[in-house]
Formats: structure tokens, sequence, C-alpha cells
């Protein structure tokens, strides 16, 4: 680190900390979104910088033996400045149903989009997957060429979602995808509150209890 760095406010560090992990978040999307990128999570250790991938199918990230996660190392070490990228790819079926995932859902209805499924019957049988998977609410909008040379878009909802307030920032997992196709670009918005979610108006008061009598023989 230099004397010019080492001499900038705490809270130019933080902005400039913050600027590197969205350099970082969105090069990987950008390189990886054909492969099964869903998300990345970057943490500070002693030794470097750790970047932890979650993908769909993490063999198509790591490349034969490796090659794919050799160049980004690469790239983000000499382009982005990163110190000793340090990158682990996770499957996160072992974490979750991937289902639970916008990302998963949309790039699976953008790829089948481009073979040419209709719109409609992709989207039914993501929601089908998502109902199977258990989960609590989701949206999913399909925006573009629809039928018609006009633009327009068809949604499917189902269960409890909320679209505004710190539940719907914080807890409501959001993706866009977008598809390029012959009648034009078309776009997949896909919302989902997972199965474990817990809104914040959602509790339960425990009945008063008797205390015990005393001096009870």
């Amino acid at each position: 680190m230099s004397a010019v760095q080492r001499r900038l406010p705490v809270y130019k560090k933080i902005l400039e900390e913050n600027k590197k992990k969205w350099m970082i978040k969105e090069f990987l999307e950008y390189r990886l979104s054909k492969y099964g990128y869903i998300d990345s999570e970057i943490l500070k250790t002693p030794l470097g910088t750790r970047i932890v991938i979650y993908a769909e199918r993490p063999s198509r990230i790591i490349g034969k033996k490796g090659a794919i996660v050799k160049e980004i190392s690469n790239i983000l070490m000499n382009k982005l400045g990163v110190e000793n990228p340090q990158i682990d790819v996770i499957d996160v079926s072992k974490i979750e149903a991937p289902e639970m995932f916008p990302k998963v859902v949309a790039y699976r209805i953008a790829n089948a989009m481009a073979k040419g499924v209709r719109f409609r019957r992709v989207m039914f049988v993501a929601v089908r997957q998502l109902m199977e998977a258990g989960a609590k609410g989701f949206e999913i909008v399909v925006s573009g060429k629809l039928s018609t040379e006009r633009a327009r878009f068809e949604k499917h909802t189902y269960g409890k979602l909320y679209k505004i307030g710190y539940d719907a920032k914080n807890r409501v997992r959001r993706a866009v995808v977008h598809v390029l196709l012959k009648p034009g670009i078309y776009g997949i918005e896909v919302r989902i509150a997972p199965a474990a979610l817990q809104y914040s108006d959602e509790y339960k008061i425990k009945p008063p209890t008797k205390p015990e009598a005393a001096g009870q023989q």
C-alpha cells in the first residue's frame, strides 16, 4: 500500500473497498454468466482476498484443470489490483435448493427461450419447480415482444411476497436477466421468498403459564 493510500480518510478507504468489491462482482457476473454463476462473497484475510463463488455447476466455472479459475485470478490481480486472490467455488445445491435462487430460475427461463421453447411453457415449468421446492412466495415476470410487435409482459405470482419495506429489500431475493432473441431483447425478473424466510411481522405469542403454587408438598 502506498503512502498516499495510507493517508486516505477512513470513509474514503471504505468507499474504495466497496467500489473494488462492486467491480469484482460485476466482472465475475459478466465473465461467468454462461457457466451457472449465481453470486459471490468477497472477504479480506491476512493472506489476501478470499472470493467465494456460488454456482449451480462448479465444474464449468473451475474449467479443465482449473483453467478458468486461473484466468480469473490473473485478471483480478493484474487489472483490478486484487491482492493475492484466493477463489473457492461452492455448489449451491449443497447449501439450499437451487430453485431458491432467482438467478438460477431466470437463467433457466432465458436459456430455454433461446432454444426456441415458448415463454409460457417455460414459465409454467418454473412455477411448478418453485412450488415443489417449497418457496414461500415468488413472482416471475417475462417482458418483451411476447406475441405481437408491441412489447408487453406476463407475470405469475404465488404465495406471500413483499415488494416494499425492509423484508422486500433485504430478505426477498431478486434477479434480472436479459436474453437477446430474433424479435429483440427480453427481460426476465424473478423474486423469491425462500422456504425458510420468516417475515418481520410473523411472530407467535406464547400463552401465559401458571406459576407453580408455592409450598406444594
